[in-house]
C-alpha cells in the first residue's frame, strides 16, 4: 500500500511464546505430509507389527486361545528382552523407510528455492528452524517406535503382573532411550544431508548410502584384520550394540557399548556442524 495513506497498522494480537514458536514449522509440514497418500499408507503399515505383537502378548494370557491352537507360546515365542529387541529392529527399519520419503525435502526444498530468508526474517532463529524441521521427523518416528513399544510393555505388565514389571523395567528404559538415540541420529543425519544435497532423490540416495557403504567398509575391515572393530563404522551394528547393552545389561558383541555411544555422539556433532554451515539466511557463492 502507499505510504502516504497512513493506513498501515502494526499487529496487536497475541504473540506466540518464544519457546514454542518453532512448532509453527511442523504444524504446516504435517499438513503437507498427510496430503501424500504414500506417506499415509506407509505410516499405517508401520503399525501392523505392533498390532501383531499386541495379539501375541494377549494370546500368552488367553488359555482358551492357547488350547484352541494347541501351542506352547512360552517356548515358541516368549515375551522377554529378545521379543522387544526384535520389535525395535523391525520398527526402526520401517522408520528408516519413512525417513527416506519424508526427510529429504524438508530442508533441500527451502534451500533450492531460496526460502530460508523468508523463515529467518521472522522471529525465528536458525536453531528454531532446525528444531522445527527435526520435530517433524522425530514426531513421526516416535509414533512408530517408543510410543507403541512402551504401550506393549505396559500391556504385558498389566497381564503378567507387577512382579514382571519390576523384574523387566530395564526393557522399558531400553525401548525409550534406545529409540530416542536412534531418532536423534537419524533425524540429524537426514537433515544434514537434506541441507547439503539440494536434490530430493539424491538426498534419499545419500541417506541410504550412509547405511549401505559403511556396512561394506566395515565388513572389509573385519575380514581383513580378523577383528570386530569394523562394526564401529556400521550404523546398524552400532545401534544393535547400544540396544543389547540396555536390554541385557551387557553387550552381546565384541564392540564395547561405550565406544558405540561415542561414535554416535561424534556423528551427531558432525551433523550439527553441517547444519550450522548450511542453514543461513543467505549463501555467498564464489
Amino acid at each position: 500500500m502507499a505510504v502516504y495513506e497512513h493506513t498501515y497498522q502494526p499487529y496487536t494480537g497475541a504473540l506466540t511464546a518464544l519457546r514454542s514458536r518453532f512448532l509453527v514449522i511442523p504444524r504446516y509440514a504435517y499438513r503437507d505430509l498427510f496430503d501424500s497418500k504414500i506417506t499415509v499408507a506407509l505410516l499405517c503399515f508401520c503399525f501392523i507389527y505392533p498390532l501383531l505383537a499386541a495379539i501375541l502378548i494377549y494370546l500368552h494370557h488367553n488359555s482358551a486361545a492357547i488350547a484352541a491352537f494347541q501351542l506352547d507360546l512360552d517356548e515358541l515365542l516368549p515375551i522377554n528382552a529378545s521379543f522387544f529387541l526384535t520389535y525395535m529392529q523391525v520398527q526402526t527399519g520401517l522408520g528408516f523407510l519413512l525417513t527416506l520419503i519424508v526427510a529429504p525435502a524438508l530442508v533441500s526444498r527451502d534451500l533450492s528455492n531460496n526460502g530460508l530468508p523468508l523463515y529467518l526474517c521472522r522471529p525465528l532463529s536458525r536453531s528454531d528452524y532446525v528444531l522445527g524441521k527435526a520435530t517433524v521427523i522425530a514426531g513421526l518416528l516416535s509414533l512408530i517406535t517408543w510410543v507403541p513399544g512402551l504401550l506393549l510393555f505396559l500391556f504385558q505388565s498389566y497381564l503378567q503382573g507387577f512382579a514382571w514389571f519390576g523384574a523387566n523395567i530395564r526393557i522399558a528404559v531400553g525401548i525409550l532411550l534406545g529409540s530416542l538415540a536412534w531418532i536423534a541420529v537419524l533425524t540429524l543425519l537426514a537433515l544434514a544431508l537434506s541441507a547439503w544435497v539440494k536434490w530430493k532423490i539424491a538426498a534419499s540416495a545419500a541417506l541410504f548410502g550412509c547405511f549401505l557403504i559403511p556396512a561394506a567398509i566395515g565388513q572389509i575391515i573385519n575380514n581383513t584384520f580378523d577383528t570386530e572393530l569394523g562394526n564401529l563404522v556400521i550404523l546398524s551394528d552400532l545401534f544393535l550394540t547400544v540396544w543389547t547393552g540396555m536390554f541385557y545389561r551387557i553387550a552381546r558383541t565384541d564392540v564395547p557399548v561405550w565406544s558405540a555411544w561415542v561414535v554416535l555422539a561424534l556423528l551427531c556433532g558432525a551433523c550439527l556442524l553441517m547444519l550450522r554451515r548450511k542453514v543461513r539466511a543467505y549463501e555467498v557463492i564464489k
